[in-house]
């Protein structure tokens, strides 16, 4: 027997995530990650000779004002992915439940239930899906890869439709692109609702791998049984908190105006050559055009082909203007 035969067997069949990073390319521009550019400078002159605490507090009570929440309605994770990770572990039974989503959308919810042997269901309507086979429900939000937003009428529905058989999972990883419409402070009125949130796009600190699980104390306190002890590096959390100060906020949301401002300008000119733009409230557009994916890269500038479509992440006013220059060329 081979090492690779002794895998758990849905492990061996299983299909990694496709990073834009794994996926790679040759290019000069690069608007295939949806990242943001580095917004503060950060540093840290602190100890790093003692594990970090179980929760780094200060943060968490820093995140907690910034969102309307009390610091005991927080989990930090290592990423948005981690917070998947420990609620697919903590509420779904292997080879029982399931969890529900709507494709196209973010690959990890998938993914990681499938590595944790939990059973995976799709559906073309959220709204009218069956949820009686369902412990969690992902809805992204926006969602990625098309940018869309599920309307507040039909979220509340589908809570309401989840009570006392499923948690609704709103992944807000784009949030702050969407012009104040966040569901966090929701989180009072409906236990079963949990928010993700991550540091790796509006606060462009992806290099950071931080999140966090926004939830009510009964959810918070299960996650935590799960998440591995020290979850959260001393100096990552040092560096976040630098984000969250009146002037780290204000570069953050300068820099939401800016790139939605590009997106705009980008959907105009984009429409104006024919092509199909699904409209986004976050910092990417998904373009219903595969070949315009080719075209891009022969002009030095790699996008993310997506089924038959092609993903623009909006990046610097410089490297939107090379995506002008390769769609015009």
């Amino acid at each position: 027997m081979s090492v690779f035969d002794l895998a758990r067997p849905n492990i061996r069949e299983l299909v990694p995530y496709q990073s834009a990073r794994r996926i790679g390319g040759q290019a000069q521009v690069f608007v295939n990650a949806n990242e943001a550019g580095g917004l503060v400078n950060a540093a840290f002159d602190g100890a790093i000779n003692r594990y970090p605490g179980a929760q780094p507090t200060e943060l968490v009570a820093d995140y907690a004002r910034y969102c309307g929440l009390n610091p005991s309605q927080l989990l930090a994770t290592r990423g948005a992915d981690e917070g998947i990770e420990v609620l697919i572990r903590t509420f779904c039974e292997p080879e029982l439940d399931a969890i529900l989503i709507q494709p196209p959308t973010y690959g990890m919810y998938a993914i990681t239930a499938e590595t944790c042997a939990v059973a995976v269901k799709t559906t073309v309507s959220l709204q009218e899906a069956d949820l009686s086979d369902a412990k969690l429900v992902f809805v992204c939000r926006p969602n990625n890869p098309t940018g869309e937003m599920m309307a507040p009428d039909d979220l509340k529905a589908l809570l309401e439709r989840a009570a006392g058989s499923a948690l609704v999972v709103v992944d807000e990883a784009y949030i702050e692109f969407a012009e104040a419409q966040s569901v966090a402070n929701w989180i009072n009125d409906y236990p079963n609702l949990v928010v993700l949130r991550t540091f790796s796009k509006a606060f462009g600190m992806a290099g950071l791998r931080l999140g966090m699980v926004l939830a009510n104390e009964e959810v918070i306190s299960l996650l935590a049984k799960v998440l591995a002890p020290y979850p959260i590096p001393t100096p990552v959390a040092a560096i976040a908190r630098q984000a969250m100060t009146e002037e780290g906020l204000g570069l953050m949301r300068d820099r939401v105006r800016e790139v939605n401002a590009l997106r705009a300008t980008l959907v105009n000119n984009l429409e104006a050559k024919g092509y199909r733009v699904i409209p986004s409230s976050a910092n990417f557009i998904l373009v219903d055009d595969e070949a315009l994916f080719d075209k891009l890269l022969a002009g030095g500038v790699l996008a993310r082909r997506l089924s038959g479509k092609t993903r623009i992440s909006i990046g610097s006013t410089q490297e939107m203007a090379k995506v002008q220059e390769a769609i015009h060329g």
